[in-house]
């Protein structure tokens, strides 16, 4: 009908925001659809597969069901009945293995078999059973004297049971007999003279059973053997003292050189020297021992106080001189403001005049219109044809814009002078802050006393003497090598020791306290001019090992393509002897591995 109005209809929803709902909507409605599709094809043919015992194949569409829903509890029941079927049929694989020996094979299926089915009781008896055959297999072995193959039954029984008695005290037997075997090779390598090839032998028989032989006392005696055949010796003779000094004689006597050098690396100080051995032979004579006592006079000043003076107040010229710079400041901004105001005022007087011209000009413009008006009203009266409009009655007579140039000139200067208006009213504003500022600065000035009392000081000089002594010590040394016939020249070296001392009287009127001399004694010099000079001497004697010990390093490097051979180990043990203080790992490792070493370290006593 037409008189009843349509209902007004709802909004529309924006295009894009309803498309985006709709895509939402149909991607999950996808991505349910594609997981039911997975879940249902994966239960379908782990079906499939289970009813044709193909285990792997079922336990693998299981595992992908419940991947896509880990919730259903049908398909883990299914699975776990799966696996309990497979871990049967791997349970008759293993029984049908261990029948025909295979006790290796048939542990490794049981194994599997409990894996996959914790309560399969028959294969974990049957595992029982196999574990413990492994163990009579390898105590056979054991009795056969065959330990490889003993220590590796016992090692996949241990793998798999590692609680499993019997195999822990088989195990230890089986270590007791390699300690045994390794202490036997090394006895008999020691009988042949093979030192080196001993010493790992007796390390690797203590590695394998500590306490089971005598390796570990075996191997340090062995040790020691090494050490004193591999020893750098230096042969020291008695110190030939031509300076009459023996206090100073006998700190570079043997016992104290060889107490300078390191006790953990094989390096002797004797008297005497086999033939043959490595080392250096050490001809030390004291030359001389000067002792110099000095005395230099000089002067010292103390800085005391004298008193107390009065001075001018520095922070009241810092106040000063910002108050001048505030007035100062005071000043220019005054000036700007005066400006400012003339400027203001002469334009106000201009905009005077201009406006009084203007009122003129529209005075006179309106007297000449009422005159047009009245003359209009005369000429209208005397028209001879009413109604006509004379000439005099023009608009343009009152029209007239005369006065529009001093309009306009008017306007501009009126907007120029609110223009200046504001810049004087700024001027006014800076100069009040300014006047501020100048008081405040004066205020803080005033505050500030002009002096202040400062403390006065002076400086009083002093005699002081400076007590010097010296001990100098000449000593020659003569380092021949023991293999090499040569004539080395004589090295002499002067060592000295210095000690030196301040004394004062004292004057406690300026705070200047006495300061006695206390000067160390001289005999505690010669000793330290001696300790000195002996530790120079180990010095330069570690130099010369470390050239002897470096040549038997390299000689091991080189032999390190086959570090298992007996010629090898030999040089490579005495090497790492001579370096005891940081063994060479290029030469320590390969040896540790091709021998079967756990600590190689031990090697070397650490």
């Amino acid at each position: 009908m037409r008189g009843v109005s349509a209902p007004p209809r709802p909004p529309r929803p924006a295009p894009s925001s309803s498309r985006g709902a709709l895509g939402a909507f149909a991607l999950a409605a996808l991505l349910a659809l594609t997981a039911c599709s997975a879940f249902s094809r994966a239960v379908k043919e782990g079906d499939t597969a289970s009813q044709q015992q193909k285990w792997a194949e079922a336990e693998a569409a299981y595992l992908r069901a419940l991947a896509a829903d880990p919730e259903a509890s049908e398909v883990t029941v299914k699975l776990r009945e799966v696996r309990r079927a497979w871990s049967q049929v791997v349970l008759e694989e293993a029984r049908s293995v261990h029948g025909s020996g295979d006790l290796d094979g048939a542990m490794k299926r049981l194994v599997r078999a409990l894996e996959l089915d914790a309560e399969n009781v028959a294969a974990r008896e049957l595992l029982n059973v196999t574990l413990d055959e492994r163990v009579a297999v390898a105590l056979t072995a054991l009795k056969a004297d065959k330990l490889q193959e003993a220590r590796a039954e016992l090692d996949a029984v241990l793998a798999v049971a590692p609680d499993h008695a019997g195999a822990k005290k088989a195990l230890d037997a089986v270590q007791v007999a390699w300690a045994k075997r390794w202490f036997n090779t090394g006895d008999g390598l020691e009988k042949a003279g093979k030192l080196g090839n001993a010493l790992v032998a007796y390390v690797r028989a203590d590695q394998e059973r500590v306490g089971a032989t005598a390796a570990r006392e075996r191997a340090e005696a062995v040790r020691q053997k090494l050490r004193d055949e591999v020893a750098f010796l230096v042969v020291a003779t008695p110190v030939e003292d031509r300076a009459g000094a023996p206090d100073v004689a006998q700190r570079l006597a043997a016992g104290r050189l060889a107490a300078m050098l390191p006790t953990h690396l094989p390096l002797r100080v004797v008297t005497e020297a086999p033939e043959g051995r490595e080392g250096v032979k050490l001809d030390l004579s004291l030359e001389r021992v000067l002792p110099l006592k000095a005395v230099e006079d000089s002067q010292r000043s103390h800085r005391y106080l004298a008193g107390k003076t009065s001075v001018p107040n520095p922070r009241r010229a810092g106040f000063e001189t910002k108050l001048l710079q505030a007035e100062r400041t005071q000043e220019e901004v005054d000036r700007k403001q005066a400006q400012a105001m003339r400027e203001y005022l002469r334009l106000q007087t201009e905009l005077n005049l201009l406006r009084a011209g203007t009122e003129r000009c529209r005075e006179r413009e309106r007297r000449e219109c009422l005159e047009a008006l009245k003359e209009c009203g005369e000429a209208a009266r005397e028209a001879e044809k009413p109604g006509t409009l004379p000439g005099e009655c023009s608009p343009a007579r009152c029209a007239s814009s005369s006065c529009a140039k001093e309009e306009q000139a008017l306007a501009l200067l009126m907007a120029a002078v609110k223009l200046k208006e504001g810049s004087l009213e700024s001027a006014l504003e800076k100069s009040e802050t300014q006047r501020i500022e100048v008081q405040r600065h004066r205020d803080t000035t005033f505050r500030e006393p002009v002096t202040v009392e400062e403390p006065m000081y002076s400086d009083f000089v002093y005699d002081v003497q400076l007590h010097r002594l010296t001990v100098t010590a000449s000593v020659t040394a003569v380092m021949r090598d023991l293999l090499k016939s040569q004539v080395p020249a004589p090295h002499t070296d002067d060592f000295s020791v210095m000690h030196e001392d301040m004394t004062h009287k004292g004057y406690d009127r300026y705070g200047v306290l006495a300061d006695p001399v206390q000067l160390r004694n001289e005999l505690e010099l010669r000793v330290e001019v001696g300790d000195k000079a002996v530790s120079d001497l180990a010095r330069r004697v570690k130099e010369r090992f470390d050239a002897y010990r470096g040549k038997r390093v390299e000689d091991a490097r080189r032999g390190m393509v086959r570090p298992g051979a007996e010629d090898v180990v030999e040089t490579a043990v005495r090497a790492l002897l001579l370096t005891a203080d940081a063994p060479p790992a290029d030469v320590l490792q390969p040896l540790a591995r091709a021998r079967g070493l756990n600590r190689p370290e031990t090697l070397l006593g650490l």
